[in-house]
């Protein structure tokens, strides 16, 4: 199989970000053409990039039919919980298993920064780092296949956030976040489980709680987030391009 090319993986991380962050919702419709023109690539890439998204379950893409970001059934939205409290079960029981000092510092680190994020008032980042704390803990599991399965899950409780859930603080996700790298650090595997499971509960009750409202144009976000691949380095939104509903902590 051929490697990306360099503006297709450019456009992939760009929307992936888009929709993790919910700036892109559930819904919004992904046009090729559009996708292309804005990254300088033909349709059949953007095409192809779509189709990576579409393998993580962020985008829908009939045939014949404009591909759109995912709108997850509320049954999937339950298995993808139930299969993700699983998942975080095991990735903290492992963590602990193989704790290194490091790990804590690395953990802490994280969450200073969803500190510094909350404080800024900077949601869309606020949402980007509470499902990267996760993804950074299943990381420290040394289990790839759990790592992957459990990035994937995290990435489509985004959209099952931004499809049905309700706004909330980011407050509430760092001081969780805190108690379980206490649990970590103190090899205490029943209290991080139950603490992980308490957590993860919260956010599905917020998740499958409310209904979306109305979407934002592909052009606005693309205009923000195509700039660059870094994260912390993209473009404001136009005045006319703000997302639509406050974003939700993972």
């Amino acid at each position: 199989m051929s490697k990306p090319s360099p503006r297709s993986d450019r456009a992939y991380s760009a929307l992936r970000q888009a929709i993790i962050e919910q700036a892109l919702l559930p819904g919004a419709k992904l046009p090729e053409d559009e996708i292309g023109a804005h990254f300088g690539m033909s349709r059949t890439l953007a095409r192809s990039t779509l189709a990576r998204l579409k393998a993580e379950g962020l985008v829908d893409a009939p045939v014949k039919r404009t591909a759109t970001v995912a709108r997850p059934s509320l049954a999937e939205a339950r298995d993808v919980f139930e299969v993700r409290r699983a998942l975080e079960r095991e990735a903290v029981a492992l963590v602990i298993r193989r704790w290194r000092p490091e790990f804590g510092a690395t953990l802490e680190g994280h969450v200073r920064d969803e500190e510094a994020a909350r404080a800024r008032r900077d949601d869309r980042l606020s949402i980007r780092l509470a499902g990267e704390f996760h993804t950074l803990l299943a990381g420290m599991s040394g289990n790839a296949v759990l790592e992957r399965a459990l990035t994937e899950l995290v990435t489509r409780c985004s959209l099952i956030l931004a499809l049905y859930g309700r706004p909330h603080s980011s407050e509430c996700a760092v001081s969780e976040h805190s108690q379980i790298i206490g649990a970590l650090r103190g090899k205490d595997t029943d209290a991080a489980v139950r603490l992980m499971e308490e957590h993860v509960g919260s956010v599905e009750q917020r998740a499958l709680s409310d209904v979306p409202g109305p979407g934002v144009s592909l052009g606005a976000v693309l205009a923000r987030y195509a700039a660059s691949d870094a994260a912390d380095n993209v473009v404001a939104l136009p005045a006319d391009g703000r997302p639509s509903k406050r974003g939700r902590s993972q």
